[in-house]
């Protein structure tokens, strides 16, 4: 199957900026998605995935791995890691994928051996942005729970927006006031769902050690079921200081690229939840070696996922895929936005049943674009 094109979408809508890239051979079309929806960076890979498609253009799209170690090799920016070339490089490798499965009829996980699991237990993030308080930002979670949840995530240092968006934390603190704040917000929230909604917290490396240990201090009689990204994801060293200092597991991963950079997390001995982004780690098969070299460290993988339902698709059929799953991130209420752009049909967010997803059997990544939705924004085409 010879690649004939290679189309680059940059999409806006509901807060988030995806970038979908087709790839065409012989009639037949895949589609992948880059991880940096959120935060900057959509032009930035819209132009590495440009230069990335001059370079397969002509090439058999069978060959997926050869592909994936060419542009790796030959990037030069992908050695070392790095969002850009990464999201790049996994929205071609997951595209590759999917067209190999829609040119057969066949799921990506029957491509690759079949599924361990077809059930996948999921989480609901982002479901109490519009709240900057503790009352109403911890009774939000009567929403996802009535929908189907069984677990939640949230962002107890957030700054939360009027528009239903947030901010992190900056300059890695932030005053009395909302740490108290923060400190409330987890004792509210587990008041308000009892004690057996599993809750996940997720400090996106905002705070440093003065009030990181406090609040740590306060989790532990909480049964948290993880806190995410304690610290700066460049700051390895730290990490067996802090699993030191608590015994709830500690997750990273959202920002590190490839086996490489999860070898080094996993080598801390401090991680016992790795966070892969199927969409910026390198595509489906490194996010399934990165679950190999998790399971030899004895740690279990919740994918990242903030991004379009083609996103959702692709972690889904991740998940099936490695032995040592543990749940899957899901927004459900990103959809609910009067901006969200739906480029899919068949959003996995819709088919929550009973805090699961089931694996879909649709060819390739299992997600079907909705065209007209697509054609709305503009596109590279590389031929």
């Amino acid at each position: 199957m010879k690649i004939e094109r290679v189309r680059i979408t940059s999409v806006e809508g509901g807060g988030l900026r995806p970038v979908l890239v087709e790839i065409v051979a012989d009639g037949v079309s895949g589609f992948g998605e880059a991880g940096v929806a959120y935060g900057y960076g959509a032009p930035a890979v819209a132009g590495m995935l440009s230069d990335m498609a001059a370079e397969i253009v002509g090439r058999d799209a069978t060959a997926i791995r050869a592909i994936w170690q060419d542009l790796y090799d030959n990037a030069f920016w992908t050695k070392g890691g790095g969002a850009i070339a990464f999201a790049a490089l996994s929205a071609i490798e997951l595209a590759l994928w999917d067209l190999r499965g829609q040119a057969l009829g066949l799921p990506v996980h029957a491509l690759l051996g079949g599924p361990l699991q077809r059930s996948i237990p999921v989480y609901a993030n982002g479901w109490n942005h519009e709240h900057d308080d503790v009352v109403k930002w911890a009774k939000a979670a009567a929403r996802p729970l009535a929908d189907g949840y069984r677990s939640l995530k949230a962002y107890p240092f957030a700054h939360e927006l009027p528009d239903g968006t947030f901010r992190h934390v900056p300059a890695r603190a932030v005053d009395d006031g909302r740490f108290r704040r923060a400190v409330e917000r987890v004792k509210a929230l587990r008041a308000e769902v009892g004690p057996e909604v599993p809750l996940m917290l997720d400090l996106s490396g905002g705070v440093c050690d003065d009030q990181l240990l406090r609040f740590l201090d306060v989790c532990a009689g909480l049964d948290i079921a993880w806190i995410e990204e304690p610290l700066d994801p460049f700051n390895l060293s730290g990490l067996p200081r802090v699993a030191g200092l608590t015994r709830i597991p500690i997750a990273a991963g959202e920002r590190v690229y490839g086996r490489a950079g999860f070898r080094n997390l996993l080598d801390t001995g401090a991680v016992s939840i790795v966070m892969p982004d199927i969409a910026n780690c390198g595509g489906l098969l490194e996010a399934i070696q990165i679950a190999g070299l998790a399971e030899t460290h004895n740690a279990r993988v919740a994918p990242h996922n903030c991004a379009s339902s083609l996103c959702t698709a692709a972690s889904l059929a991740l998940a099936g895929l490695v032995p040592n799953i543990m749940t899957l991130e899901l927004y459900p209420y990103f959809l609910d936005s009067a901006s969200w752009v739906h480029l899919v049909e068949n959003p996995p967010e819709r088919a929550v049943r009973d805090g699961r997803l089931e694996l879909s059997d649709l060819p390739g990544l299992g997600a079907v674009i909705d065209r007209k939705a697509l054609a709305r924004f503009p596109t590279r085409e590389v031929a």
